[in-house]
């Protein structure tokens, strides 16, 4: 306008603006204004602040979704993608996003009693609160919360750490927290209370927690609060109430059957399909001995002078290891072992396959028997969020941070990332792709810097279809154009040799 202005007497001088114009590719722009956008209605955003530590913490949910990683894979995920025009971010480098790990544990307790605050203005308020706890092992030994504990990953000689994840009665969570790797999943309830009574300020709330979470030292904080519960109770805990004739092994099948002892209500169901797996789990352990029963008999004939104990010693390590003792073991008549079922004591071990338990003390009159029912099976939305959070696609693990408040500012960034990723599970429900393959769509989408002159813009172009499809059904929509802030982030590490001799090779 200015050049055209400038020769309004003789506008072919005009022509010659095309010569100040340059293009170039620009950086990726689709996901990260997707994420930001949905950030934004989510409240996570607001919760953050619009401070520079809470747009840096922002980014981090951000790139936890894009390509999950350390902080300097975060910073060289930047140079990739347009962050600081679209969550207006000025340089920085992984030294500053270690910081803002500190910041967010700092500021967790505040940013989780906003989000809640803001997600449920002028909503119903959820009454009921899901809890459970998962752990994650550690690669290394440095970590402040690292401890030996119960390790669910299945790890030998790792130290681990305990999350527990409390979430509203739709699966989303609330409240993310950090405990030492040898805690007990008891000793992480009561803070669980504390939160829903006095961070969320809620009442009359009913808790439901897995077998062996909510016990009776639990049972005894929830009432100190006037709080509920619904739990499951373990097997021997049903064979003591069968012992004692409180419930009959016959009223256990697939229609609910609920039986009241004092002010307890337990809720009994059997599940086949469940009775099933557990049946073939156990026939193929018994295979599996037999199997090694024949190795060892056909080394024993091979090797006369192989003593006969050691085998029986081997067989029976197996035994006990795969937890079949108390029907199975072995014998030897002379040099051939034999596996000896008791098919009575397995038989009767058998009859409480996928039969289960619900206990609560909710009135009968205020909580139908299906509705509790239903209440507990809630907790597979948790176990859900755990296995997005830590293996299946935000990858908790494994952590490149040592600090005890740098591990649970990741941990948090974690949760922050689910919540996300849970709205696009939904929106993208009836799409044949996974949230994670959307995220990469959508990366492909970048934008072409115009250059004119001093001045420059990213332009957006339009996306493929697939990409149009999915910004469609999570009711976004691209900008034509965004300013230009000329962001410059970079690390403060550079490639080891060795990996750039690997490269060069």
């Amino acid at each position: 306008m200015k050049l055209a202005l400038k020769n309004k007497k003789d506008l072919t001088q005009v022509g010659s603006f095309k010569d100040q114009i340059e293009t170039k590719q620009g950086l990726s722009v689709g996901a990260v204004f997707l994420l930001n956008e949905l950030a934004k209605r989510l409240f996570i955003a607001e919760a953050l602040g619009d401070s520079i530590m809470g747009r840096m913490a922002l980014w981090q949910v951000i790139a936890r979704i894009i390509e999950q990683g350390s902080r300097l894979s975060s910073v060289r995920l930047a140079q990739c993608h347009a962050i600081g025009d679209i969550l207006r971010l000025d340089s920085f480098s992984e030294d500053d996003l270690y910081k803002n790990l500190d910041w967010l544990c700092d500021n967790q307790e505040e940013i989780e009693r906003k989000l809640f605050a803001r997600r449920y203005k002028g909503k119903k308020i959820p009454k009921l609160f899901l809890y459970d706890v998962t752990s994650s092992y550690l690669e290394g030994t440095e970590n402040e919360l690292g401890d030996w504990g119960y390790n669910r990953d299945g790890k030998k000689g790792k130290l681990q750490i305990v999350i527990g994840l409390l979430a509203d009665d739709e699966g989303v969570p609330v409240s993310i927290e950090v405990f030492k790797g040898n805690t007990n999943d008891t000793k992480t309830f009561y803070n669980q209370i504390k939160k829903v009574a006095e961070r969320f300020a809620v009442k009359e709330v009913v808790m439901v927690g897995d077998r062996g979470m909510i016990k009776n030292a639990q049972i005894k904080d929830l009432k100190a609060e006037n709080f509920n519960y619904i739990t499951a109770i373990t097997k021997p805990q049903i064979e003591t109430l069968i012992k004692n004739g409180v419930i009959q092994i016959e009223l256990f099948s697939e229609k609910l059957c609920e039986v009241q002892s004092d002010s307890v209500r337990y809720i009994l169901r059997k599940n086949p399909i469940r009775a099933q797996e557990i049946s073939n789990i156990r026939e193929d352990k018994l295979e599996k001995i037999r199997i090694f029963i024949e190795e060892q008999n056909k080394y024993l004939t091979d090797h006369e002078r192989a003593e006969v104990p050691a085998a029986l010693k081997k067989v029976d390590a197996l035994i006990q290891k795969l937890k079949v003792s108390d029907f199975a073991k072995v014998e030897a008549e002379e040099r051939i072992l034999s596996l000896i079922i008791d098919k009575e004591q397995k038989e009767k071990i058998a009859i409480l396959d996928g039969c289960y338990a619900i206990k609560t003390e909710l009135k009968k009159d205020d909580v139908l028997t299906e509705t509790i029912h239903q209440r507990y099976k809630y907790l597979t939305l948790v176990e859900q969020g755990f296995r997005t959070m830590k293996t299946a696609f935000l990858e908790t693990r494994p952590i490149f941070v040592r600090k005890e408040k740098r591990t649970r500012g990741h941990v948090f960034v974690v949760m922050l990332a689910y919540i996300i990723i849970h709205e696009l599970q939904k929106l993208w429900a009836n799409e044949d792709i996974t949230v994670q393959e959307g995220i990469k769509e959508l990366s492909t989408i970048n934008s072409v810097e115009v250059k004119i002159g001093e001045k420059s813009y990213h332009q957006i172009p339009k996306p493929r279809k697939l990409g149009e499809i999915l910004l469609k059904l999570a009711n976004v929509t691209l900008p034509h154009a965004i300013i230009s802030r000329h962001t410059n982030v970079a690390t403060k590490r550079k490639l080891p040799e060795r990996r750039k001799r690997h490269i060069i090779n």
